[in-house]
């Protein structure tokens, strides 16, 4: 069984900076592509970034391109987010993903538990 914990939540100003990790394990942990969603009470999760293990090919939500930057360390099956300028409208819950890549995009087969960032003004 594969499992996803996040870490580096946390309370942050406005202008300053996070890095989220998400460390995956289990036996047959083999996901091609590992990416970052957020959510907020009451409204859907949206996607922030994902990234694929072998080749390192990114991609990111409009809302934060230039601002955040996603990585792996595909030897410790680590998924890291830099978040920098984070705005209070960046507060939600982050989950870690990863899963698989089909004709149709990425399917994502595991979830983390959420971590909380909070962005005060």
């Amino acid at each position: 069984q594969v499992q996803l914990v996040e870490s580096g939540g946390g309370p942050v100003q406005a202008g300053g900076s996070l890095r989220l990790s998400c460390v995956a394990s289990g036996p047959s942990f083999s996901s091609t592509i590992m990416g970052w969603f957020r959510q907020a009470p009451g409204k859907e999760r949206e996607f922030v970034a994902s990234i694929i293990r072998i080749g390192g090919n990114t991609d990111y939500a409009e809302s934060v391109r230039g601002r955040f930057s996603i990585s792996t360390d595909n030897a410790k099956n680590t998924v890291y987010l830099q978040m920098n300028k984070l705005k209070p409208e960046d507060t939600y819950v982050y989950y870690c993903s990863a899963g698989g890549r089909t004709v149709y995009g990425p399917r994502w087969d595991y979830w983390g538990q959420g971590t909380q960032v909070t962005v005060s003004s």
